[in-house]
């Protein structure tokens, strides 16, 4: 298998299994209710932006990369 195959493999097998990892419930308490998320409501609407989880999980997901691409 050529290394882009092998990176594709390994992407979709880490994506499957936070996706399990999530489904189970893991983080159903604090995912996406960090300090410094945005929740905004006003009567009947209300506005949530997660932009800290965001960030963090970019942040482990770049790290993630970067040790995939080291080895």
């Amino acid at each position: 298998m050529n290394n882009p195959g092998k990176m594709l493999v390994v992407a979709g097998l880490a994506l499957a299994a936070i996706g399990a990892i999530l489904w189970s419930g893991f983080g159903r308490g604090w995912l996406g209710r960090l300090p410094g998320d945005i929740h905004y409501t006003r009567g009947n609407a209300s506005f949530h932006f997660p932009i800290v989880t965001c960030l963090l999980l970019s942040i482990l997901l770049s790290v993630i990369m970067w040790l995939l691409r080291k080895f």
